[in-house]
């Protein structure tokens, strides 16, 4: 069993390129020269540099000794909300514009839930001097207004996405038609593991970063590389297949996916697919995906934007059907609390999405000498109004 990708673009039976006849050849343009791409030395070189020197990596695998008092077991946060733009976003955005620039691209296309990948690049086309459009669903648009504020700042187009559920889904659906119209000299940057083959695979190799650092920073803290747990929140995916990367084929890793179950899983109003999910076809790939009896995709709901997507990437898909990771669904209530008490215990105003991660240390118990890796893939900034709205700050 293995619990990475084939050559034909599958994690067992999830992935594939399920795409219109007119977005083949772009497609096809970056499958074939993805790997060779990203094995050149100049481009490793030029990638590293930037996530060192602009990005500001390593991120720190930091041990929250009051929180891991409190669940009586050894809990490591690694601190990709340090990063440049506050979230795990810019590693895959540094990477895929390296990519468009390698391809001959000059146009840049994103769709964005919470808007860190829209910031992300945003961000990355301003340090390239690409023009960038990022397609966001309207009703994050207002939620997320500093995000979309900063996207404007850093000179990207913001277009809404009007129809629908008018979120994340949405925005990609129109992203994905302005590709069609615009094969050429345009380069879609995905912010997450979904979408046709490529894309999940790259994403998760420019997010591997993640679990590669967390490697050598344990073997430095722990005396190992390896911990017993690692957990994060999973939407799409993108900071969970980074965090679990370099320890998917050890099976002494356990992997935690939390995804978001809204007001529960069962209301109507949820985002859990692992639990409601069935095998689907959504953004060129093929999935778990929340859907009615005769196939239509049905509307997510999350109080964190990130997280409100109605489907996981393929690779999840793989982990969740294979039972190599176990997924968990948490509720709103649960996260926004285990982001307050994460803020006051340690003093890190965590993004809603990661406080869904974080929401798990009520439901399982750890051992006192395990070693728990908790991915804090964001800050909290963007959803202050959420947390201000909630807590009745």
């Amino acid at each position: 069993m293995t619990y990475n990708i084939t050559d034909k673009g599958y994690y067992g039976e999830f992935g594939g390129a399920y795409i219109p006849e007119m977005l083949y050849p772009n497609v096809e343009e970056l499958r074939q020269n993805y790997l060779k791409i990203m094995a050149e030395p100049s481009f490793k070189e030029e990638f590293d540099q930037l996530l060192k020197d602009y990005v500001g990596r390593p991120s720190p695998l930091y041990l929250a000794k009051r929180l891991s008092e409190k669940y009586n077991t050894k809990i490591y946060l690694k601190r990709e909300d340090l990063n440049h733009t506050g979230a795990h976003k810019i590693n895959n955005t540094i990477g895929q514009i390296l990519m468009a620039q390698r391809l001959g691209k000059k146009r840049i296309i994103a769709e964005t839930g919470a808007g860190q990948h829209g910031v992300a690049t945003a961000t990355v086309c301003a340090l390239m001097g690409l023009e960038c459009i990022v397609y966001m669903g309207e009703i994050d648009i207002a939620r997320q207004a500093p995000n979309v504020a900063r996207m404007k700042m850093l000179g990207a187009t913001v277009v809404p996405a009007l129809s629908g559920s008018r979120t994340l889904k949405d925005a990609t659906n129109e992203a994905i038609r302005d590709w069609i119209n615009n094969p050429v000299n345009t380069h879609y940057i995905i912010g997450s593991v979904v979408g046709p083959h490529p894309y999940p695979d790259m994403v998760a190799r420019f997010q591997a970063v993640v679990s590669e650092e967390m490697q050598w920073q344990l073997q430095e803290k722990e005396g190992k590389t390896t911990p017993d747990y690692v957990i994060a929140c999973v939407g799409g995916g993108s900071n969970a297949a980074g965090a679990f990367y370099h320890y998917l084929e050890n099976t002494d890793v356990k992997l935690i996916a939390v995804e978001a179950a809204g007001k529960g899983i069962h209301t109507g109003e949820s985002a859990a697919t692992s639990a409601l999910g069935k095998e689907g076809i959504i953004h060129g790939s093929k999935t778990l995906l929340m859907q009615t009896d005769d196939g239509q995709i049905t509307e997510p709901y999350s109080i964190s934007a990130g997280l409100d997507y109605p489907g996981v990437g393929p690779m999840h898909a793989h982990l969740y059907k294979t039972g190599r990771a176990e997924f968990i669904s948490i509720t709103d209530d649960q996260a926004m609390n285990a982001g307050l008490e994460l803020s006051k215990l340690e003093g890190i105003i965590p993004a809603i999405e990661s406080s869904h991660a974080f929401a798990i240390l009520k439901e399982k118990n750890f051992k006192k000498d395990d070693v728990v890796v908790i991915n804090l893939s964001g800050r909290g900034d963007k959803d202050l109004q959420n947390y201000i709205d909630y807590f009745k700050l």
